[in-house]
């Protein structure tokens, strides 16, 4: 009998539509595979009611499907990159991210274009203190507010009235097609976007040779220079999602990689901002440059209350 390849995936719709996509492309790639998908609820998807800053960061979102893997209920495991932590499980491998979608934040609001466009006093709902962050620094006279749950959880409290705007990533909504909610997507150099938003990852367990092979023909080479980078500047930083950092790296025209990263305090009057450029074969040193000149900037008690 043929191997199974079990996938495992967060239950909620945008980590299914991910884990589909994964499973599609295994299958171009190996038109005899079997897969199953194996959905798993995490610790995060549980808990709404708090901020991930107060209840344990992005090893929320990933535990059970770590424990998947090491008990074999899964084979391979499909995060959103930007979830996961900079340092993996030992007992596991980054096996291949998959080629990277728009890296930018969709303006989600009925009553204005962009978020220079909204009044005085309105509410702006996000989980993210990355998003906050900037958010309070360009913006100062609006006000931000918790917004947690799945994409179409926090569609529904906008609907509701809970706030006249929100953030998501564009590249979630583009694999959901639901760009039709998006009033506007923000450029890059109005908000900088998290660490590796938009690129999906697939963990396996360490030395299993066999499921590495299936996943080599996915992997996207250039994403992965440019999330290495990212990545490398954010461990420099013990970034999780308790602190507000952004990072992007985007290539030349002639072919080399530039890295912006960025730091930031919770009420964003404080911001650090570096960039570098450097080959593509140097992304992670290139992480590692940048994140250590934010780091030499930021003193104690940078990120504040």
């Amino acid at each position: 009998m043929a191997k199974i390849l079990k996938i495992g995936t967060r239950a909620s719709p945008l980590a299914l539509a991910q884990a589909y996509e994964t499973r599609d492309k295994l299958i171009a790639a190996h038109p005899d595979l079997q897969c199953e998908i194996v959905e798993l609820k995490t610790t995060g998807d549980k808990i709404l009611d708090r901020p991930l800053s107060e209840v344990g960061g992005k090893g929320l979102f990933t535990k059970e499907l770590d424990e998947a893997l090491a008990d074999g209920r899964a084979d391979i495991s499909v995060h959103s990159m930007k979830d996961l932590e900079t340092q993996i499980p030992a007992d596991q491998q980054l096996g291949a991210v998959l080629p990277r979608e728009d890296v930018r934040d969709a303006f989600i609001c009925t009553k204005a274009k962009t978020l220079a466009d909204l009044p005085d006093g309105a509410v702006v709902g996000t989980s993210s203190l990355r998003r906050q962050a900037q958010i309070l620094g360009k913006y100062p006279h609006l006000k931000v507010v918790t917004f947690r749950g799945n994409v179409q959880t926090r569609l529904r409290k906008l609907e509701e009235g809970q706030a006249d705007a929100t953030l998501l990533a564009m590249a979630g909504l583009n694999r959901l097609d639901m760009t039709e909610v998006v009033a506007s997507a923000l450029e890059v150099d109005d908000i900088l976007p998290a660490v590796a938003q938009g690129a999906i990852a697939i963990t396996l367990r360490k030395g299993d040779d066999e499921t590495q092979a299936l996943l080599d023909p996915l992997n996207c080479e250039k994403t992965a220079i440019r999330v290495t980078a990212e990545r490398a500047f954010l461990a420099k930083l013990d970034g999780s999602c308790r602190t507000p950092i952004a990072g992007l790296a985007e290539f030349t025209d002639d072919g080399r990689l530039r890295l912006r990263g960025m730091a930031l305090s919770y009420n964003g009057e404080r911001q650090i901002l570096e960039e570098d450029f450097a080959a593509t074969e140097d992304a992670f040193d290139l992480g590692s440059r940048i994140g250590e000149k934010v780091k030499a900037q930021m003193g104690e008690n940078f990120f504040g209350e």
